[in-house]
């Protein structure tokens, strides 16, 4: 049996002049600064390696002089390709500078690119990207003019656009984890996060190269949980045990034991947000929530969101989720961002980009930096200010519905909400909505094509990317449309009747957004067409768990057929429609009631085919005809079948 365990000096000796290394790290967590701290001290007292490459998805960085940051010396790096650069500002420097080729790919681009390095694929073929800055067509994610080699390349495949990025071979791998034995096998029960450690792993070692892991401890042989290890130590070179000091949990914090899953957090302990222009925005973003959806808050000012959900109690009602592999719980801020407390699972970080390019995301809630009159906003690029799209072109072209969130202006902006209106105090130095957007991070036109909803909350106003463009749909009380919104612009939005904002935003109370979301207010659910004589009932996100929550459904139902005075046409919409099994039956019971007494016919559609299943078959043991569609056309089709005598038998 071989000992892996080795000083962090005789493993950084492995790398040579030119190597390509793979870095893991999400901000601090999982950052390997043993391992960096070794290779700067290597590279300033022998001169050497020189001309590395540099990988990594998600910047390991704090922003300042930790991580990355300290191997941004001239000779030690020639090339970067990333995927976030604000956390990595030595570097960035060096990138806008000339001074190093430089890329800027999709963060769960380069995570896919590692399982496609490891398993000797061609590249990465994805949608992800097109019609924004890493889109070969403006610039391929090249930050620099010394940057020459395409990584980017459009393909046709079966007549519709693709992205194609290249491989390339990885042949150093600075990974992380918590126990090694002496064989090399890592488990990683202290960290925060999995990320890609297995896949830049595998990369490096199918490569040809070598994989380097530092952990905080050493076991024996044999001791590891098979069950717990990340990375096998046939595919472990050598071990480094770390400096407590280099081996923190995050930058932000030492060791937190909800971090690690160890025990829960309390969460009515949170302190609720003061009613600023960021809880301002943050509420109004809160009405997008989908209950019983999946939902990404991005860093900044979407934060505040999940602060906004737990103060109205409809946290329980959401999956909260973070793009380096959290699923559930309460993601946490700052450099701290990346974990969470209370989570219901951690993934690899390319499985979950896995999950959100499929579509797997109700709704994302991200910041906005600049946006034009396309709806196009900017987040990555403003000048000599690098910042890099992280995970945002993967999310945002990706989700079903996409909120920006971040103030109208920026530099010295004061507001004050007062007796239910917002005033603005100072006016910020810097326009955010501007003529053109300096670099696209998120095309609002690609969106529009593709049907995906988009708003951008700010403090006073609201917009949507509908297909003329962009429209003024809300205003804050107190705000007035020239003076503060339009004065402020660089381009001329589409205003028609923009609607205020809802009052209970600006009220320092509760504003009781359970009621709103969760559909306890059933009279807003319910509409009525005379003409085609068609009841019309929205029950998406809607979760029903008790007897009251049913009889609620009834009531304002029972009360419409009064005032209608004759029997009707009902259509259902079920999307992200949750029942508990415990009241599924009196559910159904219910529906067959109310078919017997007030409904001509009724159709009933939802995309999710379990639900379809589910209540298929409890609607079908109460002796009542399901009739429940995929879609909202077919469940409209069937009804106005019915009416003319057109509809199939017994169609479901």
């Amino acid at each position: 049996m071989k000992n892996k365990v080795v000083s962090a000096a005789e493993a950084i000796a492995i790398v040579r002049d030119g190597d390509t290394i793979a870095f893991s790290g999400f901000v601090g967590t999982g950052t390997p600064d043993e391992l960096i701290v070794a290779l700067e001290k290597r590279f300033l007292e022998t001169g050497h390696p020189r001309d590395l490459t540099f990988v990594f998805a998600a910047a390991p960085g704090d922003g300042k002089d930790r991580g990355l940051n300290r191997l941004a010396h001239e000779g030690l790096v020639k090339r970067v390709v990333g995927g976030h650069w604000s956390l990595v500002p030595k570097l960035g420097a060096m990138a806008v500078a000339n001074k190093i080729e430089a890329y800027n790919l999709p963060l769960g681009v380069i995570s896919h690119l590692f399982r496609d390095i490891g398993a000797h694929r061609a590249g990465a073929l994805t949608r992800v990207g097109l019609r924004t800055f890493v889109d070969p067509r403006q610039g391929g994610g090249r930050i620099n003019e010394v940057t020459k080699e395409a990584l980017v390349r459009v393909m046709q495949v079966d007549g519709q656009e693709w992205l194609f990025y290249k491989a390339f071979p990885i042949t150093v791998a600075f990974i992380r984890g918590t126990t090694a034995d002496l064989t090399g096998n890592i488990t990683m029960e202290h960290e925060a996060l999995v990320l890609d450690n297995l896949a830049i792993a595998t990369a490096a070692k199918n490569s040809g190269g070598f994989v380097i892991a530092q952990v905080e401890r050493v076991a024996a042989p044999g001791a590891l949980n098979p069950r717990q290890v990340i990375v096998p130590g046939v595919m472990v070179d050598c071990v480094v045990l770390a400096q407590p000091e280099n081996h923190r949990q995050t930058y932000g914090t030492a060791y937190n034991p909800a971090f690690a899953g160890e025990f829960k957090v309390a969460l009515d302990m949170l302190t609720p947000m003061p009613l600023d222009e960021r809880k301002v925005i943050a509420r109004r973003a809160a009405f997008e929530l989908p209950m019983g959806g999946v939902v990404n808050l991005g860093i900044g000012m979407p934060e505040g969101v999940a602060a906004v959900a737990n103060e109205e109690r409809v946290l329980n009602h959401l999956t909260l989720t973070a793009e380096p592999g959290v699923i559930g719980g309460v993601p946490q801020s700052g450099l701290d961002f990346g974990a969470a407390v209370n989570t219901e699972a951690v993934l690899h970080q390319n499985q979950q980009f896995d999950f959100y390019d499929g579509g797997g995301l109700d709704m994302a809630c991200l910041g906005m930096a600049e946006v034009d009159s396309e709806g196009h906003v900017n987040v990555s690029r403003f000048g000599p200010k690098l910042a890099g799209a992280g995970g945002f072109i993967n999310i945002t072209q990706n989700a079903r519905r996409l909120v920006f969130a971040g103030t109208f202006t920026a530099g010295g902006l004061e507001t004050e909400v007062k007796d239910g209106k917002l005033r603005i105090v100072k006016e910020g130095r810097k326009r955010k909505f501007v003529k053109k957007v300096e670099q696209i991070t998120f095309n609002g036109a690609f969106a529009a094509e593709n049907g995906q909803p988009v708003h951008y909350v700010t403090e006073r106003c609201v917009f949507c990317r509908t297909q003329e463009g962009m429209e003024l749909m809300e205003v804050a009380p107190g705000i007035d449309v020239e003076r503060d919104i339009l004065a402020h612009m660089d381009f001329k939005p589409i205003v028609k009747n923009p609607v205020a904002m809802d009052a209970r935003i600006f009220r320092d109370e509760p504003m009781q957004l359970d009621e709103t979301l969760l559909g306890l207010g059933m009279g807003q659910r319910v509409s009525y067409d005379p003409e085609r004589n068609v009841m019309f009932l929205n029950m998406e996100g809607m979760h029903v768990k008790t007897r009251d929550d049913v009889d609620r459904v009834r009531r304002v139902i029972e009360e419409r057929a009064a005032a209608i005075g004759h029997k009707f046409a009902l259509v259902v919409n079920y999307d992200d429609f949750l029942i508990d099994a415990a009241v599924a039956d009196t559910y159904a019971a219910m529906v067959r009631y109310m078919e017997t007494h007030y409904y001509t016919t009724a159709s009933r559609y939802t995309t999710s085919a379990f639900l379809r299943l589910k209540l298929g078959e409890a609607l079908s043991r109460r002796r009542v005809k399901p009739h429940i569609f995929e879609t909202r056309a077919d469940a409209h089709a069937f009804v106005e079948g019915h009416e003319k005598g057109t509809a199939e038998p017994g169609a479901a």
